[in-house]
């Protein structure tokens, strides 16, 4: 049996399958599992909440009605409440079963209550991860547009200017204490790409980063290159 199977269910079929897994003991793990999916959670709430309302109807309807037949047996002297002592035990085994059955189903509401809770929390935290990538794909395209115009050299207009300070107006959350953080401060430090570089790539880099240091283009650093000694010796080593 799969979701879309329970969902097909009629009301009173749903509402045995759901009596049935209300008692822990009693639950078939899969089938609670399915009831409290995120497709059928809210009926099986209902559900529950219909079983809690009408048992309390019941109890209530059956108070009222005990508290009437024992004005009516007293009334018939002692007859009457030799009928109303005879009719005691049965109605208070009928009323420790309601009382059972209404803790059972509470119970089992209390769980399904729960686990609504924490699919609450799962989409809002999906909906909140799904805000937090389109602002980080804003605030790149705002630096980028920045690191353009610099590159290009030309004067910044107002409007510009007013678009890239958003990097610095607009604040996240970040760490335990949701500390506000610059959208300009979470690119230098979370949200900048960065390229993966393999060991020759980085030996290459840093080769080019000695050779820029060096003297006319060459490094002392490296074994087996001659350093420049004097200019007019002849030997033709600058």
């Amino acid at each position: 049996m799969d979701v879309h199977a329970l969902d097909r269910l009629d009301n009173d079929a749903y509402e045995r399958l759901v009596l049935d897994n209300a008692h822990p003991p009693a639950r078939d793990q899969e089938t609670w599992e399915l009831l409290l999916s995120r497709p059928l959670i809210d009926r099986t709430r209902d559900t529950l909440s219909a079983l809690v309302q009408r048992n309390v109807s019941a109890l209530r309807k059956r108070k009222a009605e005990r508290e009437a037949f024992q004005t009516e047996c007293f009334a018939r002297g002692p007859a009457g409440k030799k009928d109303w002592f005879d009719t005691r035990n049965e109605y208070e085994e009928w009323r420790h079963r309601a009382a059972n059955f209404a803790r059972t189903v509470q119970n089992a509401l209390a769980d399904v209550n729960r686990a609504k809770r924490d699919h609450n929390r799962s989409a809002n935290h999906t909906v909140a991860q799904e805000h937090r990538e389109c602002l980080r794909k804003l605030a790149l395209a705002v630096q980028r547009h920045q690191a353009a115009h610099a590159r290009a050299g030309g004067v910044a207009e107002q409007p510009d200017y007013e678009l890239w300070r958003v990097l610095d107006q607009i604040t996240v959350p970040m760490g335990p204490s949701s500390e506000p953080t610059s959208l300009r401060t979470m690119l230098d430090i979370y949200w900048t790409d960065v390229a993966s570089v393999d060991t020759a790539d980085e030996q290459r880099a840093g080769a080019e980063r000695a050779m820029r240091t060096a003297p006319a283009g060459q490094s002392g650093r490296f074994s087996g290159v001659p350093k420049a000694r004097h200019v007019d010796n002849g030997k033709r080593l600058v």
